[in-house]
């Protein structure tokens, strides 16, 4: 393997990432990344058929227009400096320009500047944040840390037994009531976790469109009334994205984070058909940390993001 895909030493007490997981992320990938690899090992020169062909491959990706023209002027510039002339060689010249886009994405989320520390999810219907929530108190958890979760997508009243499930399964106080409004519920289990010392509270939103101004407004005054629960809180907010709608994700990165300021991103569902360029196209339009990403339905199928493993998966790096 190139020694600069090597994930570098982290900080966490984690353990370190199972080739099971790596496996997964790369089978997810492997709709874009496949496309590449065959691309790269064809033989022969560098010129601007290939260009073309790499266009098409990142398009289609999800990459979006304007992160492929960026990566496209990068790579040119890569080749031209290292002198590259062989197809086979420019593997190695885009993954350094893939991680030079997404490295600034990878930043771990620190949880433990604010007790409670309170993370707020948001996302449209279906992205995948009630599941989520459930693998998120499974990843604290495993860093020592008590967690509480709040049912607030009072919209649903699966969302509300599916967070007790999962509470029951992680061993998790879920405060939930019958009825009410979402920023109530939230609003107790903040103060619950403040008289509990809970290390982290992870609050569940009902799904909403962006287009639904009624509904942005509503979660406007969710995140106001944290902030009255707990001066400053919530500390993060994270926006789940379903790594399958593509280019949509972009849009949605905006009227969430023009609604309430977005801190970081959770990237799921990159085991189905998701193409994975989305994140490029993600550095490129709306540079938040993608903190977390999911490749399947088990409790550890969530994992922080960290470039080198993706790009490394992406190009099919762990097999050399």
């Amino acid at each position: 393997m190139f020694g600069f895909l090597k994930k570098t030493p982290s900080n966490s007490t984690e353990k370190p990432v199972s080739t099971g997981w790596l496996g997964k992320l790369k089978r997810g990938l492997a709709r874009t990344g496949n496309q590449l690899v065959d691309l790269f090992s064809g033989g022969g020169k560098i010129d601007d058929e290939l260009y073309e062909e790499l266009e098409t491959i990142l398009i289609t990706s999800d990459v979006g227009m304007d992160a492929t023209r960026h990566l496209l002027a990068d790579l040119r510039r890569e080749v031209k400096e290292q002198r590259l002339t062989e197809a086979s060689q420019m593997k190695e010249a885009l993954a350094h320009c893939l991680l030079k886009l997404l490295k600034p994405l990878a930043q771990p989320l620190d949880t433990g500047t604010h007790q409670p520390f309170v993370i707020m999810l948001c996302g449209v219907n279906g992205a995948g944040k009630t599941t989520s929530i459930g693998k998120l108190a499974k990843h604290f958890q495993s860093q020592g840390k008590s967690v509480l979760l709040a049912a607030g997508d009072t919209f649903r009243a699966a969302a509300r037994e599916q967070l007790m499930t999962w509470g029951e399964r992680n061993n998790v106080t879920v405060i939930a009531q019958q009825s009410g409004d979402a920023a109530a519920v939230i609003y107790d289990a903040v103060q619950a976790a403040q008289a509990r010392k809970i290390d982290v509270v992870l609050a569940d939103t009902a799904g909403r469109l962006t287009t639904q101004a009624h509904l942005m407004e509503e979660i406007k005054k969710v995140k106001r009334v944290i902030d009255k629960a707990l001066p400053g809180a919530p500390h993060e907010v994270l926006l789940v994205l379903d790594a399958n709608t593509g280019q949509n994700a972009l849009s949605q990165t905006k009227a969430f984070d023009d609604a309430l300021g977005v801190t970081g991103l959770v990237l799921t569902k990159l085991d189905g058909t998701a193409k994975g360029g989305v994140i490029a196209a993600i550095a490129k339009a709306h540079p938040i940390p993608v903190r977390f990403i999911g490749v399947g339905e088990g409790l550890d199928d969530l994992r922080p993001f960290v470039a080198e493993e993706f790009v490394s998966a992406l190009l099919g790096f762990d097999e050399e």
